[in-house]
């Protein structure tokens, strides 16, 4: 019986290993606007959600977002594209943690703690742009190595 389980497992990571993308996750879908994302890191998938996809239109809105962290967090920074038609049209990197900048609560994690955050994000912009397109957005720490990375297909046909 012991040995049956254990090639069970055997052939479960092997599954697992032999799996290049992770399962596409629906963040919200409400009226005419639906956002989706997948873990662009072949080696971790993450938890994140909002409340309503409404609040977004809005200029703060709330978040969940969760995952074990493999890389300790002293200095991180974000780039975000813009894609439509597989072609980057606006690109944004800022500073998230780091000397002299905003002291998040996720700075100076350490690797293996766990990061969960739930709490307010303001995006700086009025609306959501109308049409299909993807936002590919990659955190790296301060050794220049992925933290997180997520591809979010957006389809929004609201008319504001």
């Amino acid at each position: 019986m012991k040995t049956s389980n254990v090639l069970l497992l055997i052939l479960v990571l092997l599954y697992i290993n032999a799996s290049t993308e992770w399962p596409t996750h629906t963040v919200c879908k409400e009226d005419n606007l639906e956002i989706q994302y997948r873990s662009c890191d072949p080696q971790q998938d993450f938890a994140f959600s909002i409340d309503r996809c409404s609040d977004i239109a809005t200029h703060t809105f709330n978040i969940r977002a969760a995952a074990v962290l493999r890389h300790s967090i002293e200095e991180l920074y974000v780039k975000l594209d813009m894609i439509i038609n597989g072609k980057t049209v606006l690109t944004y990197k800022e500073t998230l943690c780091g000397p002299g900048h905003l002291k998040l609560v996720f700075c100076g994690m350490k690797k293996g703690e766990h990061f969960y955050y739930e709490g307010p994000v303001t995006l700086g912009i009025k609306e959501i742009p109308q049409g299909d397109y993807t936002l590919s957005a990659k955190l790296t720490n301060q050794d220049h190595v992925t933290v997180a990375c997520a591809e979010f297909t957006v389809k929004n046909y609201l008319d504001y």
